[in-house]
């Protein structure tokens, strides 16, 4: 088997895996709970809250903890908006942001919010002239994604941060979820970040949105305090040491593990751009971990489900996007219909191997081949 869909979820690291496990065994009690039982398990979720808030450079009361990033961009967006509907209902993003971005704001268009989209660049990069002309007295969020999960482009989120700061009013949200744990990205003007533990080897059902001290949010679950008031229910005790402690090794890692992948990366790019039908759509700003790549007169349905008989995992787009034939992302950079309808996304670990690649692009060209002569 060859996986090359690290984007949509990562194996879980073995040490990981075994810090779930014995945090399960040895601390049943609920956090909230007022007994001894309870009391030790609140004490190891307040060290790993510590041990993020360290890594990240953030402080622990900005941290709560979610079910994944499609929650923590719902709490931060619906949060924001509702909390401080009285300063504006204006709102600015970009065409590359997830699904879990996008349908909320579509949800909030409902109900009277004005959405707008970023203008970018030709590298898929927000324009920043157009960010300033576009802020205005009334914008309450810019919501821009530091990576985004197709492309993989990296955004300019410090520039961007600098310059929504000018509007006191106006709140700054990142999905970081396709850069934590994968490449450096400055968090200082951000005031709420997204992310998920099993983008970087966690396990999945946790994530985690952190919010500037001095926010305010309204939740999406109600039903008292909890490790924050902003998000109530039993604390996932053994899914947050476990994703602190993915989080821990993964930066720990970080240098180490993105040089391996740059150099698969530039494997894959230099095969793909040998074959006459494939376009690359990745740009000179997407990261090494994500490859985009479109196939002329292909439907990426078709190839991906052709690679997957020789036990080859890939993806047409994020795993969230649903079944839209055309992808939006790729669209909007490369303005070009018949590519964002022929996308495909290989997405790398530090755990591929050259082999792996050069085994893709052989299974590739004979799947291409084939589905040429149907």
């Amino acid at each position: 088997m060859i996986y090359l869909d690290y984007s949509a979820t990562t194996p879980v690291d073995e040490e990981v895996l075994q810090t779930f496990i014995e945090t399960s065994r040895c601390f049943i009690g609920n956090p909230n709970s007022l007994h001894q039982l309870g009391s030790s398990s609140k004490q190891l979720i307040d060290q790993a809250t510590k041990q993020i808030a360290t890594l990240l450079g953030v402080k622990p009361s900005e941290i709560i903890y979610t079910s994944g990033s499609s929650e923590a961009n719902n709490l931060a967006i619906k949060g924001i908006c509702h909390q401080y509907q009285n300063r504006g209902k204006h709102i600015l993003t970009t065409a590359l942001e997830h699904a879990s971005i996008l349908e909320p704001l579509h949800y909030l268009e409902n109900e009277g919010y004005e959405v707008e989209y970023l203008t970018l660049d030709q590298n898929g990069r927000v324009d920043l002239d157009d960010l300033k002309a576009k802020l205005r007295d009334d914008t309450i969020l810019v919501s821009v994604a530091s990576v985004s999960s197709e492309l993989g482009i990296l955004q300019p989120i410090y520039e961007i941060a600098q310059i929504v700061s000018k509007y006191p009013k106006c709140f700054f949200h990142s999905d970081m979820t396709q850069s934590i744990g994968k490449v450096a990205v400055p968090l200082t003007g951000v005031d709420l970040i997204s992310f998920s533990a099993h983008k970087f080897y966690g396990i999945k059902g946790i994530g985690c949105l952190i919010k500037k001290e001095k926010i305010s949010l309204v939740p999406l679950i109600h039903g008292g305090e909890s490790t924050t008031i902003y998000r109530s229910g039993t604390p996932a005790l053994s899914l947050i040491v476990s994703m602190a402690k993915a989080l821990r090794l993964a930066l720990s890692r970080l240098a180490e593990q993105e040089s391996l992948v740059k150099q698969r990366h530039q494997d894959c790019i230099t095969l793909l751009q040998q074959i006459p039908v494939v376009t690359v759509n990745s740009t000179s700003y997407s990261i090494p971990h994500i490859v985009n790549f479109s196939v002329e007169g292909i439907k990426p349905e078709t190839l991906l489900h052709a690679l997957e008989e020789d036990e080859i995992y890939i993806s047409t787009k994020s795993a969230c996007s649903g079944h839209e034939k055309v992808s939006g992302p790729v669209y909007a950079v490369t303005k070009d219909e018949k590519r964002a309808q022929s996308s495909l996304r290989v997405s790398i670990s530090y755990m591929t191997t050259t082999e792996e690649i050069g085994q893709f692009i052989e299974s590739l060209k004979k799947a291409i081949w084939r589905l040429q002569m149907k």
